[in-house]
């Protein structure tokens, strides 16, 4: 029988908790960007209240990682899952701020695998933050960074279609150059996702 020193701390469980329940809410603002007569503005502008939050929560993670003596599992990996949390909230803010700034919601429609890709990252966030408070207990979570890939490469998938769509010539390449900067977001958050459910992998290992 392993002989367990890790203290008994809940609030670390907690910050991820919250983090994962927060990018939930950024991706729910996602799909609203994407419906017609969506105030753009301000929906760009609650996903950057989501990215401020999901800051503060990280800092208060990392001062708390700081101040710990010792810490549930590594600290290291601690740090790593906190930062990695961060890049997808950066990632769907940035595609907030591109689809704003660019006025890409006054096309007639945007394209439907853009429309998959944030169905499909609404997933991811749902998944995480479903699964995210199985650490503390160290159990269930392979199913959750199976899944986790699978849903990444339904990603690349779409937008690889993205893609192809975009060069096909049926928008002007001004249009192709600002939806091709979103796609780029788009697939980035997809790769974070997964860059998460990697070290949730990882910690588990280590702690089996």
């Amino acid at each position: 029988m392993r002989l367990r020193l890790r203290p008994n701390d809940d609030s670390f469980y907690e910050f991820f908790t919250k983090a994962a329940e927060n990018i939930v809410r950024g991706t729910e603002l996602l799909t609203e960007l994407a419906m017609p007569k969506a105030d753009v503005q301000s929906v760009s502008e609650r996903l950057v209240e989501v990215e401020h939050d999901n800051d503060a929560l990280t800092h208060e993670l990392y001062n708390r990682i700081n101040s710990s003596f010792v810490t549930p599992f590594d600290r290291e990996d601690i740090y790593q899952l906190g930062s990695q949390l961060d890049d997808v909230v950066d990632h769907l803010e940035a595609v907030g701020s591109l689809l704003y700034l660019y006025g890409l919601t006054s096309l007639p429609s945007l394209p439907r695998e853009m429309h998959e890709m944030v169905a499909i990252l609404d997933q991811q966030a749902r998944l995480t933050a479903k699964s995210l408070p199985g650490l503390k207990a160290m159990k269930g979570l392979k199913d959750y960074w199976v899944e986790c890939n699978r849903l990444e490469n339904e990603g690349d998938r779409a937008y690889r279609m993205l893609l192809v769509r975009l060069f096909s010539g049926e928008y002007d390449a001004l249009t192709v150059m600002k939806m091709k900067e979103v796609a780029d977001e788009l697939e980035a958050a997809c790769d974070a996702f997964e860059h998460v459910s990697n070290t949730v992998e990882t910690i588990a290992v280590k702690e089996s």
